[in-house]
């Protein structure tokens, strides 16, 4: 292990690799529970989505664990999984296996790109404060689904969004407020496993409240739902349901959709590995990530393996670092983090208890997490904050990641041509603001 991990080399040990593996599952884990939950209200089966994503989980960081030797695990993402519920099969009206196969045509560029070392050079092409304020603006989104899913949100208060009252009536939102502080407590305590020990405790706290219900003959262990395997609909990219032909529309749609899961996966990823990278002092002295291409490669991988098993887009967690934080220096504990996903197949029924009012707290508190990025957005500069600003803005009152991508990007061109900084706009953004000028002036004439 010594030869293929190189633990001693990097100063770490055995024992900081398995203390580190296990601290990043923990830390990672409530994914088990949250993906299938956000999942399934596209119509997906629970149970499926649930070993989708232990399978997929477990098959990517072995991945990165092998070809990578980073201690970085991956998992669906938060943020993609809402944009694939929510914004492509609830608001586009598209079909849970339409995006399933936009997730899986992802995967498959992103593995061509990662191997011809494209992706790195995309990166480049993207203005910075749009790559920041993406993250802003989904973490916002990713926040306002959690709070509606508590029950502590919603319309029917007499405003455009309204807190509920906090009486027995809603039970439901004083469960998830009640889960929300014991994550916000952990946290701040630094206590591994923060946002899974507030979930467990949260489904607990919800007995007593009947928002957690324990069905009758109930077993903590079970074999593992089949998963949807190559669900994919490949006719849908170009034929409209409704005629059965060919549509420009419908092609145009699909693009979108794709380079949505595109265009996030590709930031996440890469904003994922700068900060575990740095923090396990894995790059060179010129601050290039150790084995970047193989890390990426994972990533795409994992995408690939996802969407044949059932769910939507696989990306690294940020999470790790928590396991990095604890010792972990090398892959070897990724491969302990990979083993931990495996087990957790036959333990379905014990998240399927976990009610949406212990799983929004953890979708509160990531939007948290990633809106520690706008304080890197230059608000001084109107060209380069009135463009971040709209694509924040956009994505949680709009309900959708991609009209934010869209307005941003667009408002990134006209503002810096409007303060004669032409030349300062990347020829791809010029390709995607047209691209994406089309499809809204489609979207008006139809």
């Amino acid at each position: 292990m010594e030869k293929l991990f190189k633990i001693k080399e990097r100063g770490s040990s055995i024992g900081n690799e398995i203390v580190g593996g296990v601290t990043t599952f923990l830390a990672m884990a409530y994914i088990l529970a949250v993906n299938p939950s956000i999942l399934s209200g596209s119509g997906m089966s629970w149970g499926a989505v649930f070993t989708a994503t232990a399978i997929s989980a477990a098959i990517a960081t072995l991945v990165m664990a092998f070809i990578a030797n980073m201690p970085v695990a991956l998992a669906p993402g938060l943020g993609l999984n809402a944009f694939f519920t929510y914004s492509v099969v609830l608001g586009m009206g598209c079909s849970w296996q339409l995006a399933l196969t936009a997730v899986f045509v992802e995967g498959i560029i992103f593995i061509i790109l990662s191997v011809f070392g494209v992706r790195e050079k995309i990166i480049d092409s993207i203005p910075t404060g749009l790559k920041k304020a993406v993250s802003v603006g989904i973490g916002l989104f990713i926040a306002i689904i959690g709070l509606v899913n508590a029950g502590i949100c919603t319309t029917d208060m007499g405003t455009i969004i309204g807190f509920v009252n906090f009486n027995i009536q809603h039970a439901s939102a004083i469960v998830a407020i009640l889960g929300l502080i014991i994550t916000i407590v952990l946290y701040t305590f630094k206590v591994p496993g923060a946002i899974l020990i507030s979930i467990i405790a949260t489904t607990i706290i919800g007995i007593p409240f009947g928002v957690t219900t324990i069905p009758e003959g109930w077993k903590p262990f079970s074999l593992p739902e089949k998963p949807n395997f190559f669900a994919f609909d490949f006719k849908g990219i170009v034929i409209d349901p409704a005629t059965g032909k060919f549509s420009a529309l419908v092609l145009g749609k699909f693009f979108v959709i794709f380079f949505t899961f595109f265009f996030t996966d590709l930031f996440d990823t890469i904003g994922t590995l700068m900060g575990v990278a740095y923090q396990a002092k894995l790059v060179d002295k010129d601050g290039k990530i150790q084995n970047v291409k193989g890390a990426l490669l994972a990533d795409a991988v994992g995408t690939v393996a996802g969407a044949c098993l059932g769910t939507s887009t696989v990306t690294s967690f940020v999470e790790s670092s928590s396991g990095v934080a604890a010792g972990a220096r090398t892959g070897f504990s990724s491969v302990i983090t990979a083993v931990l996903f495996a087990l957790s197949l036959f333990l379905s029924p014990l998240f399927f208890l976990v009610p949406s009012a212990a799983t929004a707290p953890a979708l509160i508190f990531v939007g948290y997490l990633m809106m520690k990025s706008v304080v890197e957005i230059n608000f001084e500069d109107p060209s380069e904050g009135i463009p971040a600003f709209i694509t924040i803005i956009t994505m949680p009152f709009s309900y959708s990641i991609s009209k934010g991508i869209m307005f941003g990007i667009i408002a990134y061109v006209i503002t810096k041509c409007c303060s004669k900084k032409i030349k300062e706009i990347p020829v791809a953004t010029w390709i995607l603001a047209v691209i994406f000028l089309a499809d809204i002036i489609f979207e008006a004439l139809k």
